[in-house]
């Protein structure tokens, strides 16, 4: 029995793009020890899939924290192959650190390296799909999401969820929240429940929409990324930024609309859904520029 290893660091979006990645490694390595070695807020869901043996944590420790990278490099070198999927500069160090050629990622005299020169023009599930293809694995199923799908708090259906935040040091990528309170407003006359989600820091966007419409439930910072995955999962509709939480949306079948302003490109690192018109894009370049009636047309 070979011991592998994956390398999925983050951030959510790619973490949930990676999901098919993560069957596909599964399948291929079914009589195989497969780990993964991710960042602490990935480790519930890396636990909770069904593809993984185990979940190593990596606190991305300092270059200069010699103890710990020994650590690290021990930890590395007892795997005989590793998918690095995060293909960062960090994790190509690791390649060099685990002094390992049995490796699927793009350090330099890599077994399996992907030297694609358009990698950096592809969509991250086509790059990853790529990728794979030349560690020898040709197929990538779309994979059973039933684990995510079942958590979180049960609400009154039908409802929307609304995702109003994005990362704070990119305030581009959002969506005015005046916008997300005017459309709670028109999705409550009709008959839709909305319901605000992200993290602890996007609580002082939920309170500006409650302000607006107080039906609203707000839970921001009140779910783990698994119960979030519930109660996306029985969402009629989506609709937010450019943020993980859409992807994990679209990946469960939901119905989905995504604003993308020009600080991101919807051709590289749009959500991708499970069949034709679930996941409407829409892109331009000032989200301040998008009316509410447009958003709100994309429901139907």
């Amino acid at each position: 029995m070979a011991r592998i290893l994956v390398i999925r660091l983050g951030a959510l979006g790619d973490f949930v793009q990676s999901f098919a990645p993560f069957a596909a490694i599964r399948a291929h390595h079914a009589h195989d020890e497969v780990d993964l070695l991710t960042q602490p807020p990935f480790a519930e869901l890396g636990s909770a899939c069904p593809w993984f043996d185990h979940v190593l944590l990596d606190r991305r420790p300092p270059w200069r924290d010699i103890a710990a990278i020994m650590a690290l490099r021990r930890m590395l070198r007892g795997y005989d192959f590793v998918y690095d999927l995060q293909t960062s500069g960090r994790s190509t160090r690791y390649f060099h650190l685990s002094g390992r050629r049995a490796w699927s990622g793009i350090g330099r005299g890599a077994q399996a390296a992907h030297d694609n020169p358009q990698r950096r023009f592809m969509h991250t599930r086509a790059r990853q799909r790529d990728q794979l293809r030349q560690a020898g694995l040709d197929h990538l199923p779309d994979p059973d999401l039933s684990w995510l799908a079942q958590g979180g708090p049960v609400l009154p259906a039908p409802y929307a969820v609304l995702v109003p935040g994005a990362a704070a040091h990119r305030p581009a990528k959002r969506w005015p929240v005046e916008r997300y309170a005017a459309l709670a407003v028109r999705l409550h006359v009709q008959g839709l429940l909305p319901v605000i989600v992200g993290g602890k820091g996007e609580a002082g966007l939920a309170r500006i929409i409650r302000n607006t419409c107080p039906d609203a439930v707000d839970l921001t910072g009140r779910t783990t990324l698994l119960e979030l995955g519930g109660v996306l999962a029985r969402a009629a509709w989506a609709v937010g930024n450019d943020t993980g939480p859409m992807h994990m949306a679209a990946a469960l079948g939901v119905k989905c609309t995504v604003l993308f302003s020009a600080d991101s490109n919807p051709a590289l690192t749009a959500p991708v859904g499970g069949r034709a018109g679930q996941v409407q894009v829409i892109y331009v370049h000032d989200l301040a520029t998008v009316r509410v009636d447009r958003v709100a047309a994309t429901r139907v």
